[in-house]
């Protein structure tokens, strides 16, 4: 005869795990339905966003297209594409897909959103560029119009995502920059660089590990059909032209101020040697510039290494009578002029 005691904590046990699974609103089942249909909503709006990018760039995507960009088959993209015609955001006529004025409008809502949260990621958090589009393309699906807009006027509504891209309005204008493609600029011909294309990843990243960044001067060297060469931030950078396709410029008018040339990096000094600190690189953003700013590492500033620790990273600087340590790569972001180097 079973035990009481041991049927009733069975009893308990299997209610509990039911509850665990059913419960209307925290249950497993539920949260499963809930989630599904948040990922079902961001494939709905990620479709919108790539058909609304393709027009903005002349092309045209049709069912491979939207399938390719959204990594399903082309059945579920299909069933996508039916779904959206019936919310009459979009028309389907053929194999021809376009964006009616809600789903147009829907669609600059999520590319604002996640251009927003890209300028928000840059400047007010620790994150590194390599990880703002990856947060932001999560990111873009979470805030309704009203709470982008008190995102926006929290920036100081800003035009320009960190990688030059023009950020919509709330009635979804936006400023558009004539520019050309690196490679186009003349031998020796200077520009500025204005846009950065931050897909496919793979590419975004090559730039990224060259230092480079919208804002920053670059002179053309030479061109050929393997490889594009110039000079940007003191340094001379090399692409493939698959990568450099990537890099929009504006050319620079003779009247408009240069940068400083011929600088070095802080983590050039060896110990014992001082130097004036130029300026901070633009690349140098958010919370970590906020902080080599409150210590004191303004232009004019002198700093001198002090010791270097045994395994070569981190160093002690002296910077305003106090001693602090950077990493190299925190370094490499503070730029001196070596024409003023000074030995202790």
């Amino acid at each position: 005869m079973p035990d009481p005691l041991i049927s009733l904590l069975l009893g308990i046990l299997s209610l509990g795990l039911l509850a665990w699974f059913f419960w209307p609103t925290a249950g497993l089942l539920s949260r499963w339905r809930k989630n599904r249909r948040i990922t079902h909503r961001v494939l709905l709006e990620d479709a919108l966003k790539n058909l609304q990018k393709a027009g903005m760039e002349g092309r045209t995507l049709g069912l491979q297209g939207v399938a390719g960009s959204l990594q399903i088959t082309e059945n579920q993209a299909a069933d996508l594409l039916d779904e959206l015609e019936k919310q009459q955001l979009v028309s389907l006529d053929g194999e021809q897909i376009t964006l009616t004025p809600t789903g147009q409008q829907y669609a600059m809502h999520i590319i604002r959103t996640h251009r927003l949260w890209e300028n928000y990621l840059a400047e007010k958090t620790g994150f590194k560029a390599g990880e703002w589009h990856s947060l932001a393309d999560i990111r873009e699906h979470m805030l309704t119009p009203e709470e982008t807009d008190a995102l926006s006027s929290q920036l100081g509504f800003p035009r320009f995502d960190p990688h030059g891209d023009p950020i919509p309005d709330a009635g979804g204008q936006m400023v558009e920059l004539e520019s050309q493609p690196l490679a186009s600029l003349q031998p020796n011909e200077t520009g500025r660089i204005v846009h950065i294309e931050d897909e496919p990843d793979s590419i975004a990243a090559q730039i990224l590990a060259e230092g480079l960044e919208p804002g920053m001067l670059v002179r053309q060297t030479a061109v050929t059909p393997h490889r594009v060469r110039f000079w940007a931030n003191g340094e001379e950078h090399v692409l493939a032209p698959i990568v450099a396709a990537n890099i929009s410029v504006m050319p620079v008018t003779s009247d408009e101020p240069k940068e400083p040339e011929g600088l070095e990096k802080l983590s050039v000094l060896q110990a014992g040697q001082s130097a004036e600190v130029v300026q901070i690189s633009s690349r140098c953003r958010g919370a970590e510039r906020r902080r080599l700013l409150d210590l004191g590492i303004l232009p004019g500033t002198r700093v001198t290494a002090e010791l270097k620790s045994p395994g070569g990273d981190p160093t002690a600087y002296r910077i305003r009578g106090a001693v602090i340590a950077l990493r190299e790569d925190q370094a490499d972001l503070i730029n001196i002029n070596p024409q003023v180097e000074l030995s202790e």
